[in-house]
């Protein structure tokens, strides 16, 4: 049973009561069936919505940041959305074993981890899927979404703001080709949703947002717009120093396994992150022991996000248009080939038989000689009769007209609505990225390496003298078909002796040169073959060569070159152009801080990253009321396996983890622990807005409470924060310094609700009002 609460509001400051006797629970039930009414009267925070039976099993919910939107993966891994008031929107299933969710910041993407490393990203208004992205290897188990905070940005950022021009020379952006019910391939875009894709690309690129992901093995990669890969850091591989006594010691955290939470914080300066992995010392290695395996917190410095933003904004928003349009580009040479290759396949099919026609016949002539002997009226040999009238008939020579006809139409569409504009746009776009290059102070430091962009410019020069060239090449093969068909159909009403006078008039000079070179060849296919190499005469070499002098390419053999083979040269240019900021981001991510939170063994080490937890930083109050200023605190809450640290049924709470770590001086680590009641367990547990914790406890089956959950909101505000010291190596874990709190359970105190079932995880806690548990 999936049940909905709607409005989490903070509680009234009540006396508090007595725990509720046996017939207060007896009623609990009938509470909830009269919703709102009762609700009311109580004052509880969470009024009863919907209490739901559902077919399956959910094992991922998450509510959309934007709208009250509940989106649910089952266990069999289809994803389903939700109003709040229960109507379903859709229902996808994506072929793939889904293992996390998130949304963007906008609420109009959700963003789906799998089993075998991809990123796909839907459409929240049909379910449409917009990207499938390789990110990693192995299962992507969390995904955090952060876009980057308005306040957060100061005036000189403003006066560096840029504008995409492209808008301004160029009409929309080219889609992907789809043509008699040919599709262009896996290429990772949904073409059957042109309108959904750019909408998502517009969009995305209005305000600067990274997508986070990490996978089992302890990598996290990030990508702006989620589209777009920056940076990829690896956990098992990161140096981590810490100071303690005046001395500086290194540790390194192996066979690292990462929590299903990180997150990054709104003004992209930090990403916090629980990850469970055993804590080596590297300069001494000795020093290691058993008691280093745990669950850690780590504090990672994203601040080349926060101070690079404008600049990685302008890559990334001309980049990730970019990829779009080469796999438009790609899609249009891979439908191109079909396209063509089905109509020669149907002509070489017909004409095939001439040859064999021949050899039955005793004859040594090729299928050239004998048409030539038709064109000059020297004979026509019974093998050529017989192929004409018999085997290919007049039926059958139109069908070849038609198709090639056809072929060809869809050729001149592709090439003038698709490939011509996408490549076209790729070249501004590089040109505009070849001028932000050039700016050296500024884009340097992201890895925007003028060289590479030089070369790559210059390979989408080639490209586009490519298109043109196959586009004269189609045009003239095109009509030296028409031409040869045409005459050969005037050839076969004259041997049938029927009239001719519908047939259009050929060219017999056209013809010839048919036979010289198209009979037995395919210049259109070679061009939309990769290892195709093309000879040229010297004139045009050295007009090429002279062409250098007045900027000219420098690459001189590019005319050798197929269309296929110069965009798979373009890619590899971009490929390399765009890895350079990519590893220069990656170099500046580092680990500013560790705090080791409770040791488990090594069997346990992998379960561990599924104990409840949650991770969100909130604005301090300074900042709400002083537009000027941009500043937030993190707060860690997770539960403490039982038996761990001497704790029994603990939940612990930790805030200004990163301002401890960037603040040597002040011991600003502050935190709490919550004693659950005995005959309870925390199932699951989520922060909330204005610093509070919701949680989900059921009752123990050993119990007399069991069947029988309460779902409980405290606001950290009120409840007392204590210090304490994160020093190494003497002692790994200090969360017993921190002062225990006893939870009391009181219906009527305004803050929990009793609810008459057991419940399980996920718990799923919306941005504004609603709160979602099995």
């Amino acid at each position: 049973n999936l049940s909905l609460f709607p409005p989490v509001r903070p509680p009234k400051k009540t006396s508090p009561k007595k725990p509720p006797t046996k017939q207060q629970a007896a009623m609990a039930e009938e509470q909830m069936e009269e919703a709102s009414s009762s609700a009311a009267a109580s004052g509880t925070p969470f009024q009863l919505q919907f209490d739901k039976p559902i077919p399956f099993q959910i094992k991922l919910a998450e509510w959309n940041p934007e709208k009250d939107l509940l989106a649910m993966v089952t266990d069999d891994s289809k994803v389903l959305l939700h109003r709040f008031n229960w109507q379903r929107l859709w229902t996808i299933s994506p072929g793939k074993c889904i293992t996390s969710i998130c949304w963007s910041p906008d609420g109009k993407i959700v963003a789906l981890g799998t089993e075998d490393g991809f990123v796909l990203l839907h459409d929240v208004e049909n379910g449409k899927m917009l990207r499938s992205i390789k990110s990693h290897d192995v299962a992507i188990i969390c995904l955090n979404w952060a876009e980057d905070e308005p306040l957060s940005r100061t005036d000189k950022e403003d006066l560096l703001s840029y504008e995409d021009r492209t808008t301004r020379f160029f009409p929309p952006a080219p889609v992907m080709p789809r043509i008699g019910g040919l599709n262009s391939g896996d290429t990772g875009l949904a073409d059957e949703n042109e309108e959904a894709i750019q909408a998502f690309s517009s969009a995305s690129c209005q305000r600067f947002n990274i997508l986070c992901t990490g996978d089992k093995d302890g990598c996290i990669c990030f990508s702006i717009f989620g589209i777009f890969p920056i940076g990829k850091i690896n956990i098992n591989k990161v140096p981590i120093h810490v100071q303690s006594s005046g001395k500086r010691t290194s540790y390194r955290l192996q066979d690292v396994s990462i929590s299903k939470q990180v997150s990054l914080s709104r003004n992209l300066h930090q990403l916090v992150l629980l990850c469970s992995g055993k804590l080596i010392n590297t300069d001494n290695l000795s020093l290691s022991n058993d008691l280093s395996v745990g669950v850690h917190c780590l504090h990672l410095d994203t601040s080349i996000f926060s101070n690079r933003k404008n600049e990685l904004h302008q890559v990334s928003q001309q980049a990730s248009s970019i990829q779009d349009l080469v796999e438009v580009v790609r899609a249009s040479i891979s439908m191109m080939s079909k396209q063509w290759s089905n109509a020669m396949n149907l002509f070489h099919e017909k004409f095939s038989a001439l040859p064999s026609l021949l050899t039955a016949h005793g004859m040594e002539s090729s299928s050239e000689d004998e048409f030539m002997s038709l064109l000059f009226g020297t004979h026509t040999s019974p093998a050529l009769h017989q192929f004409l009238v018999s085997s290919l008939g007049e039926a059958g020579l139109k069908r070849i007209a038609k198709t090639i006809e056809s072929a060809g139409r869809e050729l001149r569409i592709v090439v003038s609505e698709h490939l011509q504009p996408a490549v076209e746009i790729i070249s501004f776009r590089l040109a505009e990225l070849r001028g932000l290059a050039r700016w050296r102070s500024r884009f340097q430091n992201i890895g925007l390496d003028e060289k590479l962009m030089d070369g790559v410019t210059e390979r989408v020069g080639m490209l586009v003298v490519q298109v043109e060239r196959f586009s004269r090449v189609a045009a003239t093969v095109l009509y030296l078909f028409q031409n040869f068909l045409s005459w050969v159909l005037k050839c076969v009403k004259i041997l049938l002796s029927e009239p001719t006078d519908q047939v259009p008039s050929t060219n017999s000079e056209l013809v010839v040169i048919f036979l010289k070179f198209l009979l037995d060849k395919d210049p259109i296919k070679q061009l939309l073959e990769t290892d195709q190499i093309f000879e040229w005469d010297i004139d045009t070499a050295k007009h090429v060569e002279h062409l250098v002098v007045f900027g000219g390419f420098t690459d001189t053999k590019f005319l050798e070159r197929s269309l296929a083979k110069q965009f798979s040269e373009l890619e590899e240019s971009l490929k390399e152009a765009f890895l350079m900021p990519f590893t220069t981001v990656s170099s500046q991510i580092h680990c500013q801080g560790l705090l080791p939170l409770y040791p488990v063994t090594s069997s346990d080490a992998l379960s561990s990253t599924s104990t409840p937890a949650s991770i969100a930083f909130y604005k301090d109050k300074d900042s709400q009321h002083n537009a000027s200023s941009y500043s937030s605190t993190d707060y860690i809450c997770f539960k403490i396996p039982d038996g761990s640290l001497n704790l029994r049924n603990f939940v612990a709470v930790i805030k200004d983890f990163c301002n401890s770590c960037s603040t040597s001086n002040t011991p600003s680590l502050s935190g709490f622990l919550l004693h659950i009641p005995v005959e309870y367990e925390c199932v699951d547990l989520s922060l909330y807005k204005d610093n509070q914790v919701v949680l989900l406890l059921s009752g123990k089956s050993s119990s007399e409470n069991a069947g029988r959950s309460w779902m409980v909101m405290l606001q950290t505000e009120n409840l007392s924060f204590s210090q304490f010291s994160r020093t190494f190596p003497a002692n790994y874990y200090n969360l017993q310094e921190l002062e225990a709190l006893e939870l009391q359970l009181d219906t009527d105190y305004g803050k929990v609700r009793s609810v008459p079932h057991p419940l399980s995880t996920p718990l799923a806690v919306s941005a504004s009002r609603g709160v979602a548990c099995i």
